[in-house]
Formats: C-alpha cells, structure tokens, sequence
C-alpha cells in the first residue's frame, strides 16, 4: 500500500492488517499490541487509558451528535476494558470558517453527555486549519478510569462462555447513512449513541471473562478479532441477536450485513455459563441493555459461525474493504 486509503478506517481487514503491519510494527509494545480498547497501567493504582478521534458526516443524525459519540465512544473504551472513567481530555481540529453556533451545540452536548456517563473534561487543546483542509470537525478524546475489573485479557475465554450483545445492532450506521439523505429513504432511524454505564455497573458483580464494543466494522469485527487473538470460535443464533425491522429493511435495500454495520451503544460481552442467565438478567433492568440477548457460545473451533433462522449455518466473516466512511 503506497497511500492511504478509506479502507484503512473502516474497522474491517484493511484496519487490521495497517494497525499490524504498520503501526504494531512502528511503536509495538506488548501493551500496545493486545489491541485492547484500553490499557490497563500501573500509576500507583491499577488504570485504565484510552483514546479515539472521531470524524462522523454529517456531525449531527437523530439520536447523537459528534460532540456526543467523543464522549461515549471514550467512555465506552473504559467501561469494556472492566475500568470506571473518570477523566476526559479533548481535541478539537476545527476547519476555518466552521459556524461557531454548532461548535457551541457541540460542546454543549459533550457536557450533557459527561454528566450522564459521570466524567469531568480536564483538558483540552484547539487547532484551527486553513479552508478547505477539512470537510468538517474533528475530535479526538482521551480518556482515565479506575481498574476495578480486567476485561482485555484473551486467556480468561473458555470454551463454552455464553455471548451477551446489549442491544440491537446497526441503529447507528443506519442512522447515519439516512441522515446523509439521497437515498430515497423516508422517516428517521434513532442512533443508538449511550454511555454505558449502567450496563457495566450491572454486569460488575458476575464473572465476565471478556468484552467489547461493536463500533466499527460491528459484531462481525470484534468476534472475529477475538477468535484470532484468543484461539476460540463462537456460535451465534441469528434469531437472538437483536435488530429493529426497519434497521433490517435498510440494510437489506442497501445490501448491508448488520452484523457488520457500526453501532455505538452495543457491547460484546462474554460470561461464564454460570453467571450469564443473571447477567442478562440484571441488564435488562438497564436503560441501555432492555434489548439485550444471549446471542451465542464460545467454542473451541477458531470459527465464527452463525446458526441462521432457517436453521442452517454460515461464516461471520472479518468486513472487507472500505465499509461504511466517517461513520464515528
């Protein structure tokens, strides 16, 4: 690859293979090459950092905005990792001649979104570029958190683990793509852009071997990283993953798999087969987590499949190519 391309970015094969070929290989310490939301440090007490930019057109879609996926996408990268966050840092890249009442809309919606996920911003930095180097903003946020739990370590995974996705899935590409408009769509599908927090404060007390959140590149992608990096396969039953009828009638008109398509208030959370019932249990009891299932099993095959609702079978591939562009 002489150049960069928007495949890079779009969370499939393409990002896997510049993050080892390129970047694991540039600055690859071991932390660094778990390839974890965020890394648990050693700071006097256990911690946990992170951190994301964002690019998502058109900056403001029905359920979110840019200012508010910084936010929870930061906080999300903690929650995951087994961390409570604490402390934000942002980054504002701003075109010149960018309209000052949606910066304004946008900060405002960062500070109501730290307030829910109960996060302080401590820092900050502003860089202004020339017209015309920028189709929009751009964010980058970094986030602190207190390690209580350890979510990230690939070796706590056993065969027969139960898979706990949170809500439905593809609300949040989908939205995004109807927002753009000029595809002829009509009404308005809800992002499903949430800090999770709720759902990581239920979950704490049982015995979680792992977890993820589905951005981008969506369900496809994580399960398929965590079958490389950690040896198992998964099996998940089509009919309890969760999707909303006109999320699955857009993607199906746009030839969209929804399992691949970005989500931004979903997490992939794996459990011990003792202790899922009661999870699922206790975060369905959650603002968040009311559309959550127990979507698959983890097995001992370094297969992703998916047992479909005709009762066959198929392969959950890694999504190829550029996916769905400036999508969070």
């Amino acid at each position: 690859m002489e150049r960069i391309s928007m495949a890079v970015g779009g969370g499939g094969a393409s990002t896997q293979s510049f993050i080892s070929d390129v970047i694991f290989s540039g600055l690859g310490g071991q932390l660094l090459k778990k390839a974890a939301d965020a890394a648990i440090i050693e700071t006097g007490s256990l911690s946990a950092f992170t951190t994301d930019s964002f690019v998502v057109r058109p900056e403001f879609f029905p359920g979110g905005d840019i200012g508010k996926i910084a936010v929870c996408g930061t906080v999300n990268d903690l929650l995951v990792s087994g961390a409570v966050p604490l402390y934000l840092s942002f980054g504002l890249v701003i075109p010149d001649g960018y309209l000052m009442d949606d910066l304004k809309r946008v900060i405002k919606s960062m500070a109501l979104t730290c307030e829910k996920a109960g996060v302080r911003i401590v820092c900050g930095d502003t860089k202004v570029v020339e017209h015309g180097a920028l189709d929009g903003l751009i964010i980058n946020t970094s986030g602190i958190g207190r390690a209580e739990k350890n979510y990230t370590e690939y070796g706590n995974i056993h065969t027969g683990d139960r898979v706990i996705v949170t809500s439905d899935t593809a609300r949040h590409g989908m939205s995004v793509m109807l927002a753009r408009g000029g595809l002829g769509f009509e009404g308005e599908i809800m992002s499903d852009c949430a800090p999770l927090n709720d759902i990581f404060d239920a979950v704490r007390p049982y015995d979680v071997s792992f977890a993820r959140d589905a951005t981008r590149g969506g369900i496809a992608a994580v399960l398929n990283e965590i079958s490389a990096m950690s040896g198992h396969g998964f099996l998940m039953d089509e009919e309890n993953i969760p999707l909303e009828d006109n999320v699955r009638y857009m993607c199906d008109m746009l030839g969209f798999d929804p399992l691949a398509v970005a989500n931004e208030g979903l997490a992939v959370i794996i459990v011990r087969e003792k202790d899922a019932g009661k999870a699922l249990e206790m975060i369905k009891k959650t603002e968040n987590g009311k559309n959550a299932q127990i979507a698959g099993v983890v097995t001992d095959e370094k297969k992703v499949l998916l047992r479909t609702a005709i009762g066959g079978k198929r392969f959950i591939e890694m999504p190829q190519g550029e996916l769905l562009p400036r999508i969070c």
